[in-house]
């Protein structure tokens, strides 16, 4: 389901970055009036398929749910796991259509647009880390215990990557709205007060994302010094880390084609769970002994 999730996502980014959100028109459920559409255009055709891979979504994500309450016993975490993983795919569909609706697709520049990509994209991370633990509790692994100073820290951490993600999604907005010829010409417009807001704030994801990533090495290293057991997990946030400052300096100099915006994307998504799985760690809760 995790995978899965991961497809449905990045297919949403591509329908954004090809400009394809409006390819089912201001409809839905429908796609332009239509159940199926009849001699769609190829926008139309890449929309309607996000639509129809979200919808296979939720059922998949209620038959989890059905399982996780089958498999194991009341009060059990994978059980809390599911159930959260359905009300944030649930919003998430709610998000996806309001989109639609208020037509923030597109060329749409308005900055309310700013605001619903933000939120969907703070629900997708929330429902990409629901399914994540409830993967790795169905395994046998604790629960986390949100107490104590280790709990700040996480909570700062996961904080910190959610907003590097809203600015990522404002620059990639930025990018498709306002292709640039060159980097020289990207810079010049980032830094033009009469810019788009998009442009404008699209300098913020660079300087965020080195604050953030230095933050998250620190984090990494001196968990993995303390906890010998996180130092697997630390060292693949590390190399993810590495990976995506890649991706992320490869986009600015190669003004961000399709193909590496998918794969930036990815990147932050596969960091994002390993982030995840990581603070698990960190928030590990004492096993209760059997005598009680």
């Amino acid at each position: 389901m995790l995978a899965y999730n991961l497809a449905v996502v990045l297919w949403g980014a591509f329908v954004r970055a090809t400009g394809a959100g409006a390819g089912c028109g201001k409809h839905w459920p429908l796609c332009n009036g239509e159940m199926l559409p009849v001699s769609p255009t190829l926008n139309t055709i890449i929309e309607f398929t996000h639509r129809v891979t979200s919808g296979i979504d939720l059922v998949l994500v209620a038959l989890l749910v059905v399982w996780a309450f089958r498999a194991f016993p009341p009060l059990h975490r994978v059980r809390r796991g599911a159930t959260l993983s359905a009300i944030f795919l649930m919003t998430e569909a709610l998000l996806g259509a309001g989109l639609v609706l208020l037509e923030h697709v597109a060329k749409n520049q308005s900055s309310a647009r700013g605001w619903s990509l933000s939120a969907h994209l703070i629900n997708t991370l929330t429902l990409i880390g629901c399914l994540t633990l409830t993967a790795w509790w169905a395994e046998g692994h604790p629960d986390v215990r949100l107490a104590g100073r280790a709990a700040k820290v996480v909570v700062f951490s996961l904080g910190l990557v959610m907003l590097l993600g809203i600015s990522g999604a404002i620059a990639a907005l930025g990018d498709t709205l306002f292709p640039s010829r060159t980097l020289a010409e990207g810079f010049a417009r980032d830094l033009d007060p009469a810019a788009s807001i998009f442009l404008r704030l699209r300098i913020l994801h660079p300087a965020l994302a080195v604050l953030t990533a230095a933050w998250l090495a620190f984090l990494a290293v001196r968990s993995a010094v303390r906890q010998a057991e996180l130092r697997t997990r630390a060292g693949l946030v590390l190399c993810l880390l590495g990976a995506q400052v890649t991706a992320g300096l490869s986009n600015l100099i190669f003004l961000a084609p399709v193909w590496l915006q998918i794969l930036h994307l990815l990147l932050a998504d596969g960091l994002w769970i390993t982030l995840i799985i990581f603070c698990a760690g960190i928030l590990k809760a004492d096993p209760i002994p059997a005598d009680k």
